[in-house]
């Protein structure tokens, strides 16, 4: 970590407003932001961090925002959202002490880039986690209430202008929610359900008291708990301990007709089996913001079950997401200048 009288570089890596670059710079005199507009591709939306795919830079210009990324103390932003690139700057710049990945799953991409293990020993990568925990919750509880409010049925019957005797419906109130992942997004989620009257069951790989949550349980106990749900809401991150862990063993202990909402990782769900799950009805409503392979395939018959409703993983963007990550770095950047642990930090063996 810097003594206090070091000056900090922060290159901007990673397409940012200029408003933005300086809150940064204004976080202490010591920090020196580096950025160069041109350098960076134009955002289509918020969060937009990749830029536009039809803009390229020359090989000049190439050259140049590799010389800049590689004078870093700290990144803000995995280069060009590239594993590889990122890769190239560590082997290229041993100066580099800290790189901000803008994903709260960033530990993903860490992991991707291959990095060799003496690159951990002095350079710390941190996530953007809690920047998307209350967007992310509202469109899982979102996803709770068009399952449990039988939302494709409505919209059948209002195409075929059918009017039909008096339903008798199925209240939020009262059921039972199964949180798989407890970290910052799973936190909110069960902060909302329980303000709904709902009892909150959680998974977590270690098993500690949650706020809001009613039983937590571990992990691997998630068979023994599945078929006490209503709703399942899965915000775990995608690891190769969490792959494909909602699979037809699991999904045939689940309660009949139980509502599945995955605003984590495609990769934890086996898609195959939900798909059977859906069309036998064992899965009565599916609300998935995240897919195995984005974007979902063309021929997924995800598409046209009217029991699942897709998203295009939006579930967490919203116009002031880059504030919120922004916001994350400078508190991170104001524990990184006085040499305290940072907030937020991959551990390259959980990829997360």
């Amino acid at each position: 970590m810097p003594e206090l009288t070091d000056k900090v570089r922060v290159v901007i890596a990673t397409p940012l407003a200029p408003e933005l670059c300086d809150r940064i710079a204004a976080i202490d005199p010591r920090v020196e932001v580096a950025v160069d507009q041109e350098l960076l591709p134009p955002m289509r939306h918020a969060a937009d961090f990749a830029g536009d795919p039809a803009w390229s830079r020359t090989p000049e210009q190439q050259a140049r925002y590799d010389a800049l990324v590689d004078s870093a103390q700290v990144l803000y932003g995995i280069p060009d959202v590239a594993p590889p690139a990122l890769a190239r700057t560590v082997g290229a710049n041993p100066h580099l002490r800290w790189v901000m990945t803008m994903a709260a799953g960033g530990g993903s991409q860490v992991v991707a880039a291959g990095l060799p293990a003496d690159a951990f020993e002095h350079i710390v990568f941190t996530t953007s986690a809690g920047a998307h925990g209350i967007p992310l919750a509202e469109w899982a509880l979102f996803g709770l209430f068009c399952g449990r409010k039988e939302l494709p049925r409505l919209q059948r019957q209002q195409r075929a202008h059918d009017w039909p005797t008096r339903i008798v419906g199925h209240p939020i109130e009262g059921s039972t929610v199964l949180i798989a992942g407890l970290g910052g997004i799973g936190q909110q989620v069960a902060k909302r359900c329980k303000a709904l009257g709902m009892t909150v069951l959680g998974v977590k790989r270690q098993v500690s008291d949650v706020e809001n949550v009613d039983e937590v349980h571990a992990l691997a106990d998630l068979d023994q708990i599945i078929g006490r749900a209503d709703h399942i809401v899965f915000t775990l991150p995608g690891t190769a301990q969490t792959e494909k862990l909602l699979d037809a063993h699991l999904l045939g202990l689940a309660k009949p007709g139980v509502t599945v909402v995955n605003v984590g990782r495609g990769t934890v769900i086996d898609q195959d089996a939900l798909i059977d799950a859906l069309r036998s009805g064992q899965v009565g409503f599916a609300a998935l913001d995240v897919f195995e392979h984005e974007p979902l395939e063309a021929g997924s018959p995800l598409w046209d079950l009217e029991n699942v409703l897709i998203s295009p993983h939006s579930g967490g963007l919203d116009s002031k997401e880059d504030e919120r990550i922004c916001d994350i770095f400078c508190e991170n950047l104001k524990l990184y200048l006085t040499g305290r642990p940072l907030n937020n930090v991959v551990d390259p063996n959980l990829g997360y």
